[in-house]
């Protein structure tokens, strides 16, 4: 089994170099002009990669929260291994298809380590539901932002824009919906009954389901258990989730203000501009969970600052700056990932 494992862990770490590789070699500028923008972003590049250590301590407190909420007790591995994993964890997601979910299998192969395999299992799923149910609640607050904003004058609102706005918040009350039935009910029946519907994969579904099915049960009963019994430990994780991504803004703040966008300055400009910058996140980080099934959101993500930022009445050019520096701080934040998947607790 530890063979196994050490496989496996070497095969995750294989994933993220080639992801680095290939995200070096996928960007849209010559390495001369991507070294033009890592000068102009000088000593600000710190605080734009900074921020992100504070960004996986939320989410790790959240993971944590989870964790201890499902166990009913307090969690048996330090915050710094939860940490550690946490940030392998993302540095998988942005290495793999299928809307980032390369980073779950490794988390639930070491969280197993600590804790017996149905709740390392359980906790991996209640955190990854609870950082999408995050992220629709980002979305969908940062729809009224957008009102609250075009309301004074800062921003445009047309009839398109007003549609667009109520398609996302169609978009996240059936979301909410769906999280709700998910977190009263399990996810994994649920799960499974839908690949069941997929062409060639009944039989081998039903077979699973008949080997698993007591685990199956248990771990749903574990994830019903989160939100029907331990309500704080729930609103912990969805509030330190929410707010990862308030801090996550921060990052476009620094790079807007590197440009002279302080929205005419002082503490009122300042947070102004905090509010766009927390738009531009939302809806880019919308426009890439659509397309999600892309390898690190190759192109989606670079679309979506253009797009969101231009959206706001700023240049382009604005928007492909941040883009391409978000682009070198995921892949700083990868290698960190992998270079910590290598250290021993």
């Amino acid at each position: 089994m530890k063979w196994t494992k050490q496989r496996l862990n070497n095969l995750f770490f294989c994933l993220g170099v080639i992801a680095v590789v290939v995200m070096l070699l996928t960007f849209d500028v010559s390495f001369i002009e991507l070294w033009q923008h890592l000068c102009h972003a000088g000593y600000w590049l710190i605080p734009i990669v900074g921020v992100w250590l504070l960004v996986y301590g939320l989410n790790a407190l959240s993971w944590k929260s989870v964790i201890e909420g499902n166990l009913g007790h307090k969690a048996p591995l330090s915050f710094w291994r939860i940490y550690r994993l946490t940030i392998t964890g993302y540095a998988l997601n942005y290495a793999t298809p299928v809307g980032g979910l390369g980073g779950e299998p490794y988390r639930i192969m070491e969280l197993s380590k600590n804790i017996d395999h149905q709740h390392a299992t359980s906790s991996v799923i209640l955190y990854a539901m609870m950082h999408f149910f995050a992220h629709f609640w980002f979305w969908f607050i940062s729809i009224f932002i957008y009102l609250a904003l075009a309301a004074v004058g800062d921003l445009p609102f047309t009839p398109a824009i007003g549609v667009v706005l109520g398609i996302v918040i169609m978009f996240c009350l059936l979301a909410f919906y769906l999280f709700s039935k998910g977190y009263r009910n399990g996810l994994v029946k649920y799960v499974l009954g839908i690949i069941c519907r997929l062409p060639g994969l009944k039989k081998w579904t039903l077979r699973f389901w008949a080997r698993h099915a007591e685990a199956i049960e248990n771990i749903d009963k574990q994830i019903a258990s989160l939100h029907n019994q331990d309500r704080r430990a729930f609103y912990k994780s969805l509030v330190l989730e929410y707010f990862s991504r308030v801090v996550q803004s921060s990052e476009v703040l620094f790079m807007l203000l590197l440009f002279g966008v302080d929205c005419g300055g002082g503490l009122d400009g300042l947070m102004l501009a905090y509010l766009h910058s927390i738009l531009i996140v939302s809806f880019t980080t919308l426009f890439a969970n659509l397309i999600g099934f892309l390898p690190m959101q190759i192109g989606v993500q670079e679309g979506g600052f253009v797009l969101s930022i231009a959206a706001l009445g700023l240049s382009a050019a604005l928007g492909i700056f941040v883009s391409i520096i978000c682009r070198v701080r995921e892949i700083i934040w990868i290698a960190v990932g992998m270079a910590l998947m290598k250290i021993k607790d």
